[in-house]
């Protein structure tokens, strides 16, 4: 087993998924729950079933394209939406 691949796979979904919307919902299903251990089984399994499906279709576009262009249209992806946040107008109204 490749134990630094699985360590930064961990840590890379770990520090991404920290303070995002399935965690805010994560939070409302826990805090509304008659059973909290359901509601962590529930929100886990769709967390692990959207990140094996993201491994496969990553796997098959690895094999149908060159990494280098996977790599690319990742980067200029995020390149993109971070542009995008940056010149997004504030909201004046939550000042305080």
């Amino acid at each position: 087993m490749d134990w630094q691949l699985l360590g930064v796979s961990f840590l890379v979904v770990f520090l991404s998924e920290l303070g995002d919307k399935s965690q805010l919902a994560a939070i409302t299903l826990g805090g509304n729950a008659r059973s909290p251990r359901i509601a962590f089984l529930g929100v886990a399994a769709g967390l692990v079933f959207t990140s094996f499906l993201g491994v496969l279709l990553g796997n098959g576009a690895a094999e149908l394209l060159p990494v280098l262009f996977i790599k690319a249209i990742a980067a200029v992806g995020f390149a993109l939406l971070g542009f995008y946040l940056l010149w997004q107008p504030t909201d004046k109204g939550s000042e305080d």
